[in-house]
């Protein structure tokens, strides 16, 4: 982004925010006095918690000291009735049984087990509930018996301390009995404590603690989860900070055991305890962080109102800006604007050509004149009449808002193309329209020079549609000749059921005219893959010689029926290469078959192999030649364009689709590879072919793989056939059969894989499957299989018998865990050397695992 876009954009920037100062003022105030008085809200609602707190605390305090003031008052009364006894002398056994029936009205005043009386006299325990180790308890080293003496008749309460009797936590309360040594005490068990709280100041986790003076609970009521050792340490810890004086301050809190804010208010008791209430500032200050919420929102509603007017102020002005820059940009496509008034037949000036100097206002007229001057003598006319004050008057009433058209206008020396545009629009004056004029040579030029490239494709479309029409008619011949032959022998072979010799020869004739039929549809499905850009390579290690030698093989029994002379050789460094060998013999097979149909009898057909270099990648030369009948000079040219067949009388009968040559100059070059031709009409062809393949290292022994299997045959082999045409599983059956395979039919994938899960392992000795097939296809059976958990599933063959038959097709069946792949219509010979290849190696495998140890 330039240091001027920028600069624009802050200075737009400034202009804005200039404009909304009175707003952000404003919005500033509102939140100063939203702070002012949201902290006067806060300081009362801590206050008055504050002063709350103090009352209950006090509340509470005066119903413990009511509490205690029963006690007392109890106690009075008992050592006031004990005293004078023992001032009559009352007899001991007297005085026990008056201290029962006192015991027992203190039990029906207090409850059962509130409170366990009992009396000292001479030293000695006097218990309504005797205690283990009374005769032997030493009463007067006791703190509150020594209180209680040194009290002169005064009741004392001790704070809370562990009974050595009981181990129980108590609290004592005694009185001495007059002026003996007799003191009648009682011990109070704290959790019988009881005090009449208001739900109401018990919810939302405030907590209440009675405490003596040394800070040990006597009784609690609080919503705190904690231990109670962890409770009495924090109790000691707040009742230091209130001795410190650190929380007489309403706004002083505390953070509790679970880090949770808490105002603290306390009372102190007459005799030292303490009663103490906490409360969460969360429940205090609830309805004040709910005002805080609402103040929030109503200052982000403001703030946000604020922002939307600031961007919608923005956008407006940069869309005003960005509107003039356009104008701007757009008056600066056109050398010439004028507005033009064509009812009073006058124009202005808004931008004029630099070349012809044009006066600022002026007649229409005068202006359409001297625009004759530049505009080329042939078109003028036509401007005139488009262009008048009179034209531009009916476009208007018609509420035609955009006409014009390109001339050529000269510019000095030269012409060029110029569109001129009459522009109506209502924001104009209802009489007025602009005049427009912008140079367009370059797209003009441009345009002229596409419509004439569209010309000229649908020149080459109507002649490719022209050979395509010609290939059409010319395949649909040479498909229906074999459709013919396969007809019309099948009725011979009807009618000679009686002679086998017949039935043979016919049958031979119906398998050749079949295989020209397959030969005709693979060529038309492989060129139609090719268009679509679908071929690919699917490239693995081969060797080349037997790769070429394989391909060989079915020319040289051609050879011999058709009494023609093949001949090749080698002369090769590396034989081991990376290479897809099914295109490579695709292309041999195509050259070769080609030289085959167009030779004649006693003809001679050559192939040399050659490696023209050594390294990493060498390059390999196949000349393929024949003395056959050649091709005229004319034709070569064509000779690789699709949908072209040089039609001569001599090969009129020759069977193809004229789509060889096409197929074979595709695959070579994806193979990165060149073709070149030699013909002379009745002296012959020799096709060349340069391939470049990288070379493979390999060891010079001999592995255990590339050595000669022993004889084997299909007898007694056991496989499961999958497929789910009723024709393709008879005829695969029969011909399994005739050579001693039991079959065992499944007419889909699941029913295979079904079959194969079910069996007993090592039952089948190979897996034949067909790819489409209903429930489940031929890939996902073959993976199915191999996921099984038995000693088999990795080791059975599996074979794809299908009409899939491209490379894509078989790297998808090795992908799913295919051994092989074998192309319908089937080849049985192939078939059954695959068999026997896959099966042998299996068994051998198998025997290996067996000899393990």
């Amino acid at each position: 982004m330039s240091t001027q876009v920028r600069g624009q954009r802050r200075s737009r920037l400034r202009r804005i925010l200039r404009g909304m100062r009175l707003n952000f003022i404003t919005l500033g105030l509102l939140i100063v006095l939203t702070v002012l008085g949201l902290s006067l809200i806060r300081t009362s609602l801590l206050k008055n918690a504050q002063e709350t707190g103090t009352a209950l605390t006090q509340i509470y305090a005066a119903e413990g000291e009511s509490n205690l003031t029963i006690y007392e008052t109890l106690l009075s009364f008992g050592t006031s009735s004990i005293s004078d006894r023992l001032t009559n002398g009352t007899p001991r056994e007297e005085l026990v049984s008056w201290l029962d029936l006192y015991f027992q009205r203190v039990e029906s005043v207090l409850g059962k087990g509130i409170v366990d009386p009992y009396m000292v006299l001479n030293g000695k325990i006097l218990a309504a509930n005797p205690w283990d180790g009374d005769e032997s308890y030493d009463v007067s080293s006791t703190e509150w018996y020594q209180k209680a003496i040194q009290a002169g008749g005064e009741v004392i309460f001790t704070n809370v301390y562990t009974d050595a009797i009981s181990q129980r936590p108590v609290i004592t309360a005694a009185q001495q009995c007059g002026d003996s040594d007799a003191v009648l005490a009682f011990d109070i068990f704290p959790e019988n404590f009881q005090f009449q709280f208001d739900s109401l100041e018990r919810r939302s986790g405030n907590s209440f603690f009675l405490c003596d003076s040394t800070g040990t609970i006597i009784y609690q009521q609080t919503a705190i989860e904690q231990s109670p050792e962890a409770i009495q340490q924090y109790l000691i810890d707040l009742i230091q900070k209130i001795d410190a004086g650190e929380l007489d301050d309403y706004a002083t809190p505390i953070s509790d055991m679970e880090g949770n804010l808490r105002a603290v208010s306390y009372t102190r008791m007459d005799n030292g305890w303490i009663s103490i209430i906490t409360v969460p500032y969360g429940s205090i200050l609830a309805s004040f962080n709910w005002l805080i919420l609402f103040f929030i929102a109503i200052i982000s509603i403001f703030f946000l109102a604020l922002l939307g007017m600031t961007w919608r102020d923005m956008k407006i002005n940069t869309r005003m800006e960005r509107a003039n820059e356009t104008v701007q940009a757009l008056g600066n496509s056109y050398y010439a604007l004028y507005r033009v008034n064509f009812q009073q037949n006058t124009y202005e000036l808004i931008k004029g050509p630099k070349q012809t100097p044009i006066p600022s206002t002026g007649n229409y007229s005068d202006l359409l004149r001297l625009a004759g001057n530049v505009i080329e003598a042939n078109a003028y006319q036509e401007f005139l009449e488009n262009f008048s004050a009179e034209n531009i008057r009916r476009l208007v009433s018609r509420q035609t808002r955009d006409f014009g058209g390109d001339f050529l206008r000269r510019f000095g020396e030269d012409y060029r193309w110029v569109n001129a545009r009459i522009l109506y629009d209502e924001s104009l004056s209802p009489e007025e329209v602009v005049l427009s004029f912008r140079e367009v040579d370059q797209e003009k030029q441009q345009q002229l020079k596409e419509r004439k490239l569209l010309e000229d494709s649908l020149e080459i479309t109507r002649q490719n549609e022209a050979s395509k029409q010609s290939f059409f008619s010319s395949m649909s011949h040479d498909m229906r000749t074999p459709l013919n032959a396969i007809i019309g022998l099948s009725q011979l072979a009807g009618q000679h059921t009686d002679s086998p010799s017949e039935i043979s020869k016919y049958l031979c004739r119906i398998n050749s005219a079949s295989r020209q039929l397959l030969e005709l549809i693979n060529d038309i499905l492989d060129m139609s893959r090719m268009e679509q850009g679908m071929v690919t390579l699917n490239n693995s290690p081969i060797d080349l010689q037997a790769c070429v030698e394989e391909c060989l093989e079915t020319f040289r029994y051609q050879a011999e029926q058709q009494g023609k002379q093949l001949t090749w050789d080698f002369s090769l460094e590396n034989t081991h290469l990376l290479a897809d060998p099914f295109r490579l013999q695709q292309i041999l097979n195509n050259l070769l078959s080609n030289a085959f149909k167009f030779t004649k009898k006693d003809g001679r057909i050559a192939l040399h192999v050659t490696q023209l270099d050594s390294g990493e990648y060498a390059k390999y030369k196949f000349v393929i030649s024949d003395n056959g009948i050649g091709m005229s000079p004319e034709f070569l040219p064509h000779l690789f364009d699709p949908y072209y067949r040089e039609m001569r009388f001599t090969d009129r009968q020759a069977v193809g689709t004229g789509l060889g040559m096409s197929i074979v100059k595709s695959l070579v070059t994806q193979m990165n590879g060149e073709i070149s031709v030699e013909s002379r009409p009745d002296e012959g062809t020799t096709f060349t072919v340069i391939l470049p393949f990288p070379v493979i290292e390999t060891d010079s022994e001999p592995d255990a793989a590339s050595a000669p299997a022993e004889s084997f045959s299909l007898e007694g082999l056991h496989i499961l056939l999958a497929e789910d045409n009723e024709v393709n599983m008879e005829i695969s059956t029969e011909l399994l059969t005739m050579h001693g395979v039991q079959v065992t039919q499944a007419w889909d994938g699941q029913e295979a894989l079904d079959l194969f899960s079910q069996s007993a392992p090592f039952a089948f000795d190979a897996v034949l499957l067909d790819m489409q097939m209903p429930r489940m296809d031929g890939c996902e059976a073959a993976r199915r299989i191999r996921a099984l958990s038995r000693p088999d599933a990795r080791r059975v063959p599996i074979i794809a018998v299908t009409a899939n038959a491209f490379s894509e097709d078989i790297a998808a069946t090795a992908a799913a865990g295919m051994n092989a792949h074998i192309s319908k219509p089937i080849d049985f010979n192939g078939l059954c050397q695959t068999l026997e290849y896959w099966t042998h190696r299996a068994r051998n495998q198998q025997q290996e695992d067996s000899a393990k140890p």
